[in-house]
């Protein structure tokens, strides 16, 4: 892994030079305050030009370690694996564009939305932007407070708003094309009541679906999850808690239900615990088995 330091006066001027320098795979270890602005500390791992492709042997078993079901992995045994991602899931970027659509973040209890929605919000202000950032969770403790005291650290209006009809005013009073992210409510997409209820905030919010999926699932279970929240207008998904499972063939097997793959969380910081997922990312994650089975990180 290859380190460098880069400092600016402003964060958005030192994420671009990070961005133009190590390309959209980098990976941001830490920031800080110095006399001149801010410096960043990223990483990239080196670029390996004629290197080999694991053996056969060695991937299907490093992809049976990974829990990736057995039809899928037939299709990504081939000598390059980020190549076989790439053809065989969509990778896409969250659209987080002014005056874009909303963007809804959807998932079961715990899978981490609240968090993922404050790192997006992080993410827009280091970038220059001033998003409305709304909660539609009204009904776990704490949940206002907790994305409430995110919101206070950037300098943002935290919005309530867990009713359709509220949603929609409340986006439709949005300034200067701001972009909009929505915390919601963990859910039950398996629950038709749930189900609508999901439906009726996207419709009425004229938004995207994001589905928030925790990495370490049980593959069937995240194809289930996947496939439901499709079924409720869902088209996007974000993966969670990368940095904590071990195994995460339930990734691949949610995308394969249908869902694009956006984003992965690999840390605990809100302005650098999630980086955007592509194959070569995946590819490496998906091939590091140690003997002793203990995954590295990114």
């Amino acid at each position: 892994m290859r380190l460098r330091v880069f400092r600016a006066a402003t964060m958005p001027q030192a994420m671009g030079r990070v961005r133009a320098e190590l390309g959209a795979d980098a990976l941001i270890l830490a920031t800080r305050r110095v006399a001149e602005g801010v410096e960043i500390t990223a990483a990239v791992e080196p670029e390996q030009p004629g290197a080999l492709a694991p053996p056969a042997d060695r991937m299907t078993a490093a992809l049976d370690y990974h829990g990736v079901p057995a039809a899928l992995a037939r299709h990504l045994a081939g000598p390059s694996l980020s190549s076989d991602l790439a053809g065989s899931f969509r990778f896409e970027r969250l659209p987080l564009e002014p005056a874009g659509r909303p963007l809804l973040l959807a998932g079961p209890p715990g899978a981490g939305k609240t968090l993922t929605t404050a790192r997006l919000a992080t993410r827009l202000v280091m970038g220059g932007a001033t998003p409305m950032v709304v909660t539609a969770d009204g009904r776990r403790a704490g949940a206002t407070e907790q994305l409430a005291a995110f919101t206070r650290l950037l300098g943002l209006k935290l919005v309530v708003a867990s009713h359709p009809v509220t949603l929609a005013r409340a986006i439709g009073s949005r300034r200067d094309g701001a972009q909009v992210l929505v915390d919601l409510p963990g859910s039950d997409p398996f629950h038709s009541q749930e189900r609508e209820e999901l439906m009726s905030l996207a419709v009425a919010a004229d938004a995207h679906i994001v589905a928030v999926l925790p990495a370490g699932l049980d593959p069937a279970e995240a194809a289930d999850l996947a496939d439901a929240y499709r079924l409720a207008g869902a088209m996007l998904m974000v993966a969670t808690r990368l940095d904590l499972a071990r195994r995460i063939g339930g990734v691949l097997a949610a995308a394969h239900a249908g869902l694009a793959i956006t984003e992965g969380g690999i840390g605990p910081g809100a302005a650098d615990g999630l980086v955007p997922l592509t194959p070569e990312l995946l590819a490496r994650r998906l091939q590091t088995v140690p003997p002793d089975h203990r995954l590295e990180h990114f």
